[in-house]
C-alpha cells in the first residue's frame, strides 16, 4: 500500500491547493486552475495535440505522484500533454465578457513552475514556451481569448530528467540511495489573474543596512495598447494596521522609507510589516521584515554569522522537500507549514532547503514563523559530477571547477543555463525576509567556476551569504569554509579558524532509523549504521551533539545544518518519517541540544 500523508488521504479534488500562490503580490482578481485536466503522453516527436486523451490528472501533481492519478514515469523520449477548458468572465467586467480588450485589461496565466520544457497554447494559437522546471513563468493571453466561449488552454512538456544536463537536483530516472524518484510536468499552481492596462510586475524591498527603513522598488507591466506615462507608484507601510510610512516614486525608481520605532525580524519575533502599492488602477499587497544578515568576528576572533548585527547560531536542518504522495507537490499548505513548524518546535533556527525552489507560499510560511532559510540553486549537468578521483575529505584540499569534464559540466550553453536560472532564482526571492545564505554547489554536483558565480552572485544581492560550494571542492570564495562530515568525528581544525570566512559544518549525522509502517520501501539508507529503536537513537544524536557538535561551536563553529528534516524514500535519516506521522526523537530532548548550541555562541560570542 502506498505511503500517504494525512493532507494527502484527505484532499479534496475539487479543491486543491486553492491559496493564493504569490503572498508578496497579492491581487483579489485572480482564479485558480488546479483541478481535473485532461492528459495523454505521446511519442516526443508529436507535436500536435492528441485527438484521443489517457485520461485525467490532478494538477499540479506530476503524473508521477500517487496525488496525480496517473503514477507513470514521463520518459525522455515521450511528450506529456494537458488539456482544460476555463471561462474568463468572473475575472473582467461584466459589460466586457470574455473580451478583455474591449475593458483595457489584460489576461495574466501563471505557472508556478513546468519540469522541464514546455509549449503552451490557448484556443489552438501559440501562447509562448518556457524552459527550466524550477521557476514561474507568466503569459499575457488576452489577445488569445475568444468572446462569449470557453477558453482552451493546452500544454505540452518534455523532460529529460538527469539525461540532458538540464537543472534537476535529486532526481533521477534510476532512483535509489540520495537519488529519488523523477518527477515531471506541472507540479505548482497554475492560476490567472486579470490586471489593468498598466500593472506592477515585481515589487522589490530591501531593508536598509541601518534598520531604521527599507528600499521600494516597483517595476511595471505595460499592455501593448497602455501609453508610455504609466505614472507614479503610491507605497503605504502599515504596522500592526497603523500607517507608519507612505511616499511615491516612478517605476524603476527606488524609494526609501524611514520607519520611526523600527521593529525587526527574527526567528524569536517574525514581525512583518503591510505593504500596499497602487500604480494606477491596480492595488497589491505584499510584505516585508526588517533584518539585515552579515558576518564578523567574535570577541575570540571566530567568525560568526550576523543577524541585525549580532552574532546568530544557525541550527539546521536539511530540507529536501518532498512528499511521498505528492513528490516535489506538497499536498496542503497545512502540510509546508507542518515541516517548518516542526523544526522551529524543536529549537531549529534554520532550514536549508536542498536543491529545491519550493512555491512562495513556502517562503511565505518561513517568514511568518520565523525560520532562517538556506537556498540551494538547482544543479544540472551531465553525471553526478562526482568522479571518484575528486573525492575528498574535510581539510584535505579540493580540484579546480575548471575541470569541466570532471563534473560533468563540458557543455558551455549549459553552463550560460545555470547563470540564468540563478539571475532569477535570485529576482524571485530576493525580498524575501527569511531567506540568508545562497548556496550555488553542492557536493561537487554540476559545479564550475564557484569563485566566478560566488562574484556574480554578491553582485546581483550584496544583502545575503553565500556557501559557494557546500562539503566539497572549496575554491576558497563566498563567506563559508563549509563541511560535510558523516560517519567520522568531527572537531575545528586549527587551519580552519584562520581562514577568513565562518565555519559551517553544512551537512552531519544523517542516523538511520526506519519506523515499521511508515517506511516507503524496504530499503534503508544512512550514513553510519543502522539504529533500530527512539531510544537508541536518541543516545546516538544527543552523544553527537553532546561530545562534537557543542564543544566545535565553543571553537569557532558557526552553523550546523543536520540530515534531515525527514525521511526521502529510500533514506531513512529523517527525523521525522516520510509520512510526517512519527517523530522519531523526544522533542525535549532536541530542544535542548538546541538550546546547549545557542549558549555554546553565547560564551564564545
Amino acid at each position: 500500500m502506498a505511503l500517504k500523508t494525512v493532507w494527502g488521504a484527505a484532499l479534496d479534488p475539487g479543491n486543491v491547493l486553492p491559496e493564493y500562490p504569490r503572498p508578496q503580490l497579492v491581487r483579489e482578481n485572480w482564479s485558480n486552475l488546479n483541478g481535473s485536466w485532461d492528459y495523454a503522453f505521446t511519442p516526443a516527436g508529436v507535436l500536435e495535440q492528441p485527438e484521443t486523451w489517457d485520461g485525467k490528472i490532478l494538477v499540479p501533481f506530476s503524473p508521477e505522484a500517487p496525488l496525480s492519478g496517473v503514477e507513470r514515469q514521463l520518459q525522455p523520449q515521450e511528450a506529456l500533454w494537458y488539456r482544460r477548458t476555463f471561462s474568463v468572465s468572473g475575472l473582467l467586467p461584466a459589460a466586457g465578457g470574455d473580451a478583455a480588450g474591449d475593458t483595457g485589461r489584460r489576461v495574466l496565466l501563471h505557472f508556478g513552475a513546468v519540469d522541464q520544457a514546455c509549449t503552451v497554447t490557448l484556443n489552438g494559437r501559440a501562447a509562448g514556451r518556457h524552459d527550466g522546471g524550477y521557476l514561474p513563468f507568466t503569459l499575457d493571453v488576452t489577445d488569445l481569448l475568444r468572446p462569449g466561449r470557453e477558453q482552451e488552454l493546452v500544454v505540452r512538456v518534455l523532460d529529460g530528467s538527469d539525461t540532458n544536463g538540464a537543472s534537476r537536483g535529486k532526481q533521477k530516472l534510476e532512483r535509489g540511495g540520495i537519488w529519488y524518484t523523477a518527477q515531471s510536468g506541472i507540479w505548482q499552481t497554475v492560476w490567472l489573474e486579470a490586471v489593468p492596462a498598466t500593472w506592477v510586475r515585481r515589487l522589490v524591498i530591501t531593508p536598509l543596512a541601518s534598520l531604521d527603513g527599507a528600499e521600494f522598488t516597483v517595476h511595471a507591466g505595460v499592455g501593448v495598447d497602455a501609453g508610455l506615462d504609466v505614472g507614479r507608484a503610491e507605497i503605504t507601510v502599515t504596522a500592526d494596521g497603523t500607517e507608519v510610512a507612505h511616499g511615491w516614486a516612478a517605476p524603476g525608481e527606488p524609494l526609501l522609507l524611514q520607519l520611526p520605532e523600527p521593529r525587526l525580524w527574527s526567528p524569536e519575533d517574525p514581525f512583518l510589516y503591510t505593504v500596499s502599492v497602487r500604480l494606477g488602477e491596480d492595488r497589491v499587497q505584499s510584505y516585508f521584515g526588517l533584518r539585515t544578515f552579515g558576518m564578523g568576528a567574535d570577541r575570540g576572533g571566530h567568525q560568526r554569522l550576523l543577524l541585525n548585527g549580532q552574532p546568530y547560531f544557525h541550527a539546521g536542518l536539511l530540507d529536501q522537500g518532498y512528499w511521498p504522495d505528492g513528490l516535489y507537490t506538497a499536498p496542503a499548505d497545512a502540510a509546508m507549514i507542518h515541516d517548518i513548524q516542526t523544526a522551529k518546535d524543536l529549537g531549529f533556527t534554520m532550514l536549508r532547503k536542498h536543491i529545491k525552489v519550493e512555491p512562495l507560499r513556502w517562503y511565505y510560511h518561513c517568514d511568518r514563523l520565523g525560520m532562517l532559510v538556506w537556498q540551494d540553486l538547482v544543479n544540472g549537468g551531465l553525471g553526478d559530477g562526482r568522479a571518484p578521483e575528486l573525492l575528498r575529505l574535510p581539510g584535505r584540499g579540493s580540484r579546480s571547477d575548471r575541470r569541466y569534464a570532471k563534473f560533468g559540466r563540458s557543455d558551455a550553453a549549459g553552463r550560460e543555463t545555470f547563470r540564468r536560472e540563478m539571475r532569477e532564482t535570485v529576482e524571485l526571492l530576493r525580498s524575501v525576509p527569511s531567506l540568508v545564505m545562497w548556496v550555488p554547489f553542492n557536493e561537487g554536483w554540476g559545479q564550475f567556476d564557484a569563485a566566478a558565480i560566488a562574484a556574480e552572485l554578491r553582485s546581483l544581492d550584496p544583502t545575503r551569504g553565500i556557501d559557494h560550494a557546500s562539503g566539497w571542492h572549496d575554491q576558497g570564495a563566498g563567506d563559508a569554509k563549509s563541511l560535510h562530515v558523516y560517519a567520522v568525528p568531527f572537531h575545528v581544525r586549527k587551519r580552519w579558524q584562520r581562514d577568513p570566512r565562518a565555519v559551517v559544518l553544512s551537512e552531519y549525522g544523517g542516523f538511520s532509523f526506519p519506523v515499521p509502517g511508515h517506511t516507503w520501501n524496504t530499503e534503508v539508507f544512512g550514513y553510519g549504521k543502522t539504529l533500530h529503536s527512539r531510544e537508541e537513537l536518541g543516545r546516538a544524536f544527543t552523544e553527537l551533539h553532546r561530545t562534537q557538535i557543542e564543544p566545535a561551536v565553543k571553537q569557532g563553529l558557526a552553523a550546523t545544518v543536520y540530515t534531515q528534516l525527514s525521511d526521502v524514500e529510500d533514506e531513512v535519516n529523517g527525523l521525522l518519517t516520510y509520512d510526517r506521522k512519527v517523530l522519531k526523537l523526544d522533542p525535549g530532548m532536541v530542544r535542548d541540544i538546541n538550546a546547549a548550541l545557542v549558549r555554546a555562541l553565547s560564551v564564545s560570542a
